[in-house]
């Protein structure tokens, strides 16, 4: 560790509620150096996401060492480890990390080459901190959990309904599920979610604080071929089970024990119908270092390569600036209302 150099970062030492101007504090660190697969990333830009506010909430703080959160970056490369193939130092790149590391709020962050991609040519680094974490949730979630052939175009006359459209997940996911041809239904229950959704491509959106099949059968859809299910997993299974087709796919983000219906999912709801359900945690590759880590590499280079060609576009909805930790705690707030609408970015030290 070179102990001569400092960075700035923000972190917290215990949990405390965001109105506590303690929950996030402004911080100087010993700025790490890279080793093995390594990359030292001078940070540019870093967006929100409920996984911040999930792990800040946890309370299983170290009295003596900060917890750095942070799940969405965009940066430069600074220097590589001494077992780097993908990147050189001045590379642009945009990733989100792993939830077993120190995340990416600091001025520097080291991140394993293997879960970061080339940044969009076309987006500057605040459009492109918007995406990563979403983007592989959404990607994995549709192409590697559910099945869909990623490629298929039009070709797949099937349909899918995405449960909490308008989140940060749901905005890409509409756009990837269009993209494979799938007809896209989206739940959403405000005017302004509704508009967004309806922005980013979606074909019907119906409200998921009601009953869905009398909504579906109303626009001529009797049941679906997927769900991809953004909100609370317990809330929505019953409605799920009733609208899936049998031997249709279900993929959840949300585990039970986040929820907040009390009780446990009744899988005995997908019985009958011999329904496909799993769980989609962006997060598996990095911390099981499985042997396909590289995956996230690959799908985020695809993933620019589809911004660039104007086939995907940014979820980025909102810029605040500099990166501390009051505008931190801004963020946070927001998210936590429940209310945000696509991605809040904080940009420059």
């Amino acid at each position: 560790m070179n102990t001569h150099q400092k960075m700035k970062a923000v972190g917290a030492y215990q949990y405390l509620p965001i109105s506590n101007p303690e929950s996030l504090i402004d911080l100087h660190l010993d700025k790490p150096e890279p080793t093995g697969r390594d990359l030292l990333v001078r940070v540019k830009a870093i967006s929100v996401n409920p996984a911040d506010v999930g792990v800040r909430e946890s309370h299983n703080y170290e009295a003596d060492s900060p917890k750095i959160l942070g799940w969405d970056a965009a940066g430069i490369v600074e220097q590589v480890g001494p077992d780097c193939q993908l990147f050189k130092p001045g590379d642009k790149i945009y990733y989100a990390g792993s939830v077993s590391r120190p995340g990416s709020n600091s001025e520097f962050h080291l991140v394993d080459e293997r879960i970061v991609g080339n940044m969009p040519r076309s987006l500057d680094f605040a459009a492109a901190a918007a995406l990563p974490l979403t983007s592989i949730t959404a990607w994995e979630g549709l192409f590697d959990r559910l099945g869909i052939n990623v490629n298929s175009g039009a070709g797949e006359s099937k349909n899918i309904l995405i449960i909490g459209a308008a989140g940060g997940v749901g905005s890409i996911a509409i756009q990837l599920a269009k993209l494979a041809g799938l007809t896209v239904i989206g739940t959403a229950s405000r005017p302004e979610s509704i508009q967004w959704a309806k922005g980013l491509g979606a074909d019907f959106i119906i409200n998921h604080n009601n009953p869905f099949l009398p909504q579906l059968k109303e626009v001529g859809i009797d049941a679906v071929d997927y769900i991809l299910c953004l909100n609370d997993t317990v809330q929505h299974l019953e409605n799920m089970a009733e609208v899936i087709v049998p031997q249709g796919k279900i993929c959840a983000i949300v585990p039970a024990n986040k929820t907040t219906w009390a009780g446990s999912l009744k899988m005995d709801l997908l019985f009958s119908k011999s329904v496909t359900f799993v769980w989609e945690f962006m997060f598996t590759r990095s911390l099981f270092q499985t042997n396909d880590m590289i995956k996230q590499h690959q799908l985020l280079n695809e993933l620019a390569d589809l911004i660039d060609d104007g086939k995907i576009k940014t979820t980025l909805t909102e810029r605040l600036e500099p990166i501390n930790a009051a505008n931190l705690r801004l963020a946070h707030e927001k998210l936590e209302s429940g209310r945000a609408i696509g991605k809040i970015v904080l940009e420059n030290f």
